[in-house]
C-alpha cells in the first residue's frame, strides 16, 4: 500500500470518527434528556408508565436514537483503530475491542427499553393490571439503567486507552489526551458508584457536575478536531507493538 493510500485511509477514518461522535452526541442528548428525562418521573412508577403510554412515538424515537448510537459506536471503534494503529497497533486494537464490548452491553441493556415499549403499547395492562403494570415498567427501566452503567465502566476503560494513545501521538493536541484520561475517572467513579452505593443519588449529581466537562469536551472535542484536522499532513508516529 502506498503512502498516499495510507494517508487517504487515515483521513477517511478521521472523518468517520468525527461525524460518528457528533451524531452520537445529538442522539444521546435526545434519548436521555428529551425522552427519558421527560417521561421518567423518579420515584413514581405510575406517572412514568402513563407518560410513556401517552407519548408512545416519543418513546419509540428514543429507542431509535439508541440504535443510532449503537451503529455510530461500531463505526467509531473502527475509525479510531485505523487512525491510531500507527501509534501503537496492539493498544489501538484493545481500544476498539473495549468500545465494541460496551456496544454489546448497551445492546443488551436496550432490551429493557424494548420490553417497556411492548408492555405499555401491547397487552401489558390486561396481563398485569393497573397495580402491577407500573412495577413491571420500573423493573425494566432499572435493568436498562444498571446494565448501561456496567457498560459505561467498560467504556471508561476504552476512554483511558484512547487518552493514552492521544498523548502518545505526535499529531493530536495533548490536552485532548489529558481530558480523556480525566474522563476515565469520571466514568469509573460515577457509574461504579451508581452500582455499588445504595445512597449514590445523594452525591452522584455533584460528581456528575465535576466530571461532565472533561467527559463531554474530551471526546466530542476530539471528534471535532478529527473531523476537520485529523489525517491532514500529519507527522509519522513511531510504530509500536
Amino acid at each position: 500500500m502506498t503512502n498516499a493510500n495510507v494517508g487517504t485511509s487515515t483521513r477517511q477514518a478521521a472523518i468517520v470518527v468525527g461525524v460518528g461522535l457528533l451524531l452520537m452526541a445529538v442522539a444521546a442528548v435526545f434519548a436521555t434528556d428529551v425522552v427519558l428525562g421527560r417521561l421518567v418521573v423518579p420515584g413514581d412508577a405510575m406517572a412514568t408508565t402513563v407518560n410513556i403510554a401517552t407519548s408512545e412515538m416519543l418513546f419509540r424515537a428514543g429507542i431509535f436514537s439508541w440504535l443510532v448510537i449503537l451503529v455510530c459506536d461500531v463505526l467509531v471503534a473502527w475509525g479510531l483503530y485505523v487512525f491510531f494503529r500507527k501509534v501503537a497497533k496492539s493498544l489501538a486494537l484493545l481500544m476498539a475491542w473495549l468500545r465494541l464490548a460496551y456496544v454489546f452491553m448497551l445492546a443488551a441493556a436496550m432490551f429493557g427499553l424494548v420490553a417497556v415499549m411492548v408492555l405499555v403499547t401491547g397487552n401489558g395492562w390486561a396481563a398485569f393490571g393497573i397495580d402491577l403494570m407500573p412495577a413491571q415498567v420500573q423493573l425494566f427501566l432499572d435493568a436498562f439503567n444498571d446494565m448501561w452503567s456496567v457498560g459505561l465502566v467498560v467504556f471508561g476503560l476504552h476512554i483511558l486507552v484512547l487518552g493514552y494513545l492521544a498523548l502518545k501521538s505526535s499529531h493530536i493536541p495533548k490536552f485532548f489526551g489529558v481530558l480523556l484520561v480525566i474522563s476515565f475517572f469520571g466514568y469509573v467513579v460515577t457509574h461504579s458508584g451508581n452500582l455499588l452505593c445504595p445512597d449514590y443519588e445523594t452525591y452522584g449529581r455533584v460528581l456528575g457536575m465535576i466530571f461532565i466537562a472533561p467527559m463531554v469536551v474530551g471526546e466530542v472535542g476530539l471528534g471535532v478536531w478529527l473531523l476537520f484536522r485529523g489525517g491532514r499532513a500529519r507527522r509519522t508516529d513511531s510504530p509500536a507493538g
